[in-house]
Parts: structure tokens; sequence; C-alpha cells
């Protein structure tokens, strides 16, 4: 039997990828063969464990450290990627913050900040891989994450206009990325998630109230866990999506379809 989705051979680069979100798809993109670089910024703990879990599933995995938000940390890190694991055929830009704050009391400290990591940070990761691919030849797939809190779908988030406005510049930078770069067979695409169980999201699930008006908009009845996300990342980085650039993937649960 013909297995479909198979990542086997492939070199994948995950930011953020030692926790919450980061780590389903980490995990699934091993699951379907993939080596795997776990990018992280701090003491690198936990990224140190996704790559044990990793290298368990029997793929070759390394930890990278990097704030995706500098350039030279960021070209030291695909350069250690590529010398130690060979090549990179597909990135997930998914290493991001998340912080609420009323607009009329938003600083502009947070702004920036939130802006540097979340539109910045995946522009510079993207760009660097980029350029590794189109040297290295073969194409590639890039998985930009976005949210349904972007602001595409006609749909506001109170509390969240500097990550709204990141994540809008994710989506709308995917659609350019994917123009440029299709002439090299790189094909680049968005995951927008709906509320999925994580350390980000930790603060809003332990408020009953607030779960239970989120959930009584989901049509599928629950949260999303990052093996959701890790899912439609494994579709997006294989053979069978080559014909799939360009887009946004919404992977809510349904919500926005309500």
């Amino acid at each position: 039997m013909v297995r479909v989705f198979e990542l086997n051979g492939k070199v994948a680069l995950v930011t953020g990828g030692g926790r919450g979100i980061g780590r389903g798809i980490v995990l699934a993109l091993a699951r379907a063969g993939a080596d795997v670089a776990v990018n992280f910024i701090g003491d690198g703990v936990q990224a140190g464990v996704v790559a044990q879990e990793v290298r368990g599933l029997g793929r070759r995995s390394i930890t990278v450290h990097a704030d995706v938000s500098d350039r030279l940390e960021v070209d030291l890190m695909v350069e250690s990627v590529v010398r130690q694991l060979g090549r990179i055929d597909i990135l997930v830009n998914n290493a991001g913050i998340l912080t609420f704050g009323p607009f009329l009391e938003l600083k502009e400290e947070d702004w920036d900040r939130v802006l540097d990591v979340n539109l910045k940070g995946q522009f510079l990761v993207a760009q660097a891989v980029a350029r590794r691919m189109v040297r290295q030849g073969g194409g590639g797939r890039i998985i930009n994450l976005a949210s349904i809190a972007s602001g595409q779908v006609g749909i506001g988030y109170p509390n969240l206009a500097h990550y709204a406005a990141s994540k809008g510049g994710v989506i709308a930078m995917t659609e350019v990325m994917a123009l440029e770069l299709g002439h090299d067979r790189i094909n680049v695409n968005a995951i927008a998630p709906g509320l999925i169980e994580s350390d980000m999201t930790k603060g809003i699930l332990e408020d009953t109230e607030a779960t239970r008006a989120v959930l009584a908009r989901i049509p599928r009845g629950r949260v999303g866990i990052p093996a959701d996300i890790g899912g439609i990342a494994v579709y997006l980085a294989s053979d069978e999506a080559d014909y799939c650039t360009g887009a946004t993937f919404y992977v809510d649960g349904g919500w926005l379809a309500g």
C-alpha cells in the first residue's frame, strides 16, 4: 500500500519548536519521516526534551538557539542546521508571542516586541531559509503561522491590535512570498489556528466562563490541541500539497464558519 504524506529524507526547521503548537508540529513531522531542527530561545530544556522525543521516533534532531527577531542569530541558526543536518527542505515559522492590552493603553514597546517576533521574525527566518533553498535546488516548503485573529476574515478581537496586525501581516507576506518563490518550486502557505491548548492560551483556558463562551462558538465542541496543527503542517510539507501555495488554512474547529 502506498503511504501518503511521507517526509522521508526531508529536513525541517521549526522555530519555537520546544513547546505548545511548535512541539506538536515537530513530532508530527518526525512521525511522517522528517529529521527536525528545533529552534528555541531561553534555556533550551524543553527543546532538548522534544529533540529527544524525535530521536526516539528514529529521526535525527538537533536544537538550535536563536532570537528570530535578530538577523545575525537567524543566519547563524540556518548555517548550523545545514552544517549538522545537511540541508533544509521544510521551514515552519512558528515562533511567536501573545500579549493582551486595550488599544488606548497599548505601550509602544509592547507593539514593537510583538511585531518584531511575530512578523519581522518570520520575515528574517523565511528569507534566510528561502535563500538556502534556492541555492541547494529541489524546491522547498515554507509554512508561516498566522491566526484567526489576523483581521483578514472580517472579525476583530478586542485587546489584540498588535497581535492581529502582526498576523495579518504574516498572511499578506505569505501571498507575496508564494508569488516570488514559485518559480524556484518553493511553496509558501500559512496556517491560521483557532484556540489551541498551549502555554500562550493557558490564561484564557483557565477562565471557565471565557472557555464556555469560546466553546459555544466552535461547532466541533472542543478546544484544539497542538496535534491538530501538526496534521495540516505535515500535509503542506508533503508532495501531495505540491499545487498548494499562497493559501491560508484556517484550523479552528469551525469557529469562523459560525
